[in-house]
């Protein structure tokens, strides 16, 4: 596997970049160049002149949120970031693994890179370190409304950059101190601006939704090609995907669907028409329309995205260079809010197709002769088999989940903190449902594709298929065998996902 190098110097990243970083495909370098250095430091300076000239600054010399009416002493200011990741420590629920921890350091990386957060360059140094060396701090997932930004998360990377709290390094949960001890790693002293500068933005909801686009693009291909086989299990009128057809509504991304589907049935405009059936049932003859809606979302979920990605999103904004403190809401996660809960309602929109497909597959009311759960047993033992039909019934499952948790969470905000942050996006929340719909979404894709391959393979000549049709059988087969009589399908199913999730099955360019 190629291991690229993702240098942070303040331009734009991609999508791809947090997401190579976040599964160890890439190498994390922070810009060291004179230029760079003295444009970041440039921000922490000017803070401390400020401190010297007795300036007021939100969050310096201030309390936090609705305490910022409480004037906080000069001689007080140095222990300010430490109470603020301090009593935001109230983090619960799972954590967060390993790629989403490494996105979320990532994206907060991403943003002071930018240079107006007002942090000198040793905090990005510090922070660079972690994922250098794959230190992650210990993130708990719930507890952020996603306005003013992921709070609570990101004070446990505050804290661990300070030498407190818990990370996971070298599969190990251990304290941080112990850790920095045994790499001879120094504990950051926060300066005034510091604290607020890692908590008071948008990295654990943009990092989880650079995860996010990233599974979802790969799930719609995958969506596909399950149609795609589903079709010739299902003796599917192809004429359904003919290009003629989808000319006269030109959604680029419904009609990319329909082409890759045409290749994948080796359907030209030249071929002879055999219309088996006028009109397949919808999850069939509408699939480039549905999975066409997550492909036709994808350019501007990219935007928002990676708009949010690269941008200065905590608050007060330093402009060193016009010696201004900017105070607004850049910390509000409005754009990703919105884009994760139109990704998960597109993405459950595939669960709920392929769930349909499998259901025509299983019946023999609607499968056009195929056995009835898609059993391959034969005849003299056909009685005491049932194919997939206690898998039919947990995609059944896993679907209804997916689908009951598209409620979009953006509607959702709450009046909290003394009313000061009396309209909250709750980002994150929409984030994490997301990536939950994507895991039962690839559940049920697995499943699908299982039942799938043994349908054409049920129906026979294999040899006439397409050569990318036999190669996603080929893969498949290569690590679970035709179904001849019945097997726990567990642990075939959970090699399967991990395939998905490392996007092994080749798809489309």
């Amino acid at each position: 596997m190629m291991i690229n190098k993702v240098v942070f110097d303040g331009q734009a990243l991609a999508i791809e970049d947090i997401c190579s970083i976040a599964r160890q495909q890439a190498t994390v370098e922070l810009d060291q160049h004179a230029e760079f250095i003295t444009r970041i430091d440039k921000g922490a300076l000017f803070i401390d002149r400020l401190l010297q000239e007795e300036g007021v600054v939100y969050g310096v010399t201030t309390g936090y949120g609705d305490s910022c009416t409480v004037p906080v002493p000069l001689s007080q200011v140095g222990e300010l970031p430490k109470h603020l990741y301090t009593f935001h420590g109230c983090g619960l629920g799972a954590h967060f693994d390993a790629p989403t921890t490494r996105a979320i350091l990532a994206a907060r990386l991403t943003s002071l890179a930018r240079g107006y957060s007002g942090v000198r360059y040793k905090l990005l140094q510090q922070l660079a370190t972690l994922l250098q060396h794959d230190i992650l701090p210990l993130i708990p997932q719930e507890g952020s409304v996603g306005a003013s930004g992921d709070l609570t998360p990101l004070s446990y990377v505050a804290a661990v950059l300070a030498g407190g709290r818990e990370v996971v390094y070298q599969g190990e949960q251990q304290s941080t101190a112990t850790v920095f001890a045994r790499l001879n790693l120094e504990p950051l002293a926060l300066k005034p601006k510091e604290g607020l500068a890692i908590m008071n933005g948008t990295a654990a909801m943009t990092g989880i939704a650079c995860l996010a686009y990233q599974r979802a693009a790969y799930l719609s291909q995958l969506a596909t090609r399950i149609t795609s086989l589903v079709s010739v299990a299902l003796q599917g009128n192809a004429y359904h995907f003919d290009e003629k057809l989808f000319s006269v509504k030109p959604h680029p991304g419904q009609n990319r669907v329909a082409e890759r589907i045409r290749a994948d049935l080796q359907l030209t405009q030249s071929a002879p028409r055999h219309d088996a059936r006028l009109q397949d049932r919808y999850s069939l003859r509408c699939a480039p329309h549905i999975i066409g809606v997550l492909e036709d979302s994808l350019p501007w979920l990219r935007q928002f995205i990676e708009t949010e990605l690269n941008s200065a999103n905590d608050n007060p904004i330093i402009d060193a260079e016009g010696e201004h403190v900017l105070h607004g809401g850049h910390f509000y996660g409005g754009h990703i809010a919105f884009a994760m809960d139109s990704l998960k309602t597109a993405v459950a929109n595939l669960a709920d197709l392929m769930d349909r497909q499998m259901a025509q597959l299983m019946d023999p009311k609607f499968n056009h002769g195929l056995p009835a759960n898609l059993s391959g047993a034969n005849p003299e033992v056909a009685m005491l088999n049932h194919g997939f039909k206690a898998l039919q019934i947990a995609v059944s499952a896993w679907t209804a989940e997916a689908l009951k948790l598209t409620m979009p969470a953006s509607v959702f905000s709450r009046s909290t903190e003394c009313h000061n942050q009396d309209k909250v996006s709750m980002g994150t929340i929409a984030a994490r449902d997301c990536i939950r719909i994507l895991e039962l979404t690839e559940q049920v894709a697995i499943a699908c594709l299982l039942a799938a391959v043994q349908g054409v393979e049920l129906r026979g000549n294999t040899d006439a298929l397409s050569p990318s049709l036999k190669t996603t059988i080929a893969q498949l087969r290569e690590h679970s065998p035709f179904l001849s009589s019945d097997r726990a399908l567990e642990q075939e199913l959970r090699v399967g996902l991990g395939l998905i999730r490392e996007q092994y099955w080749q798809l489309y360019g």
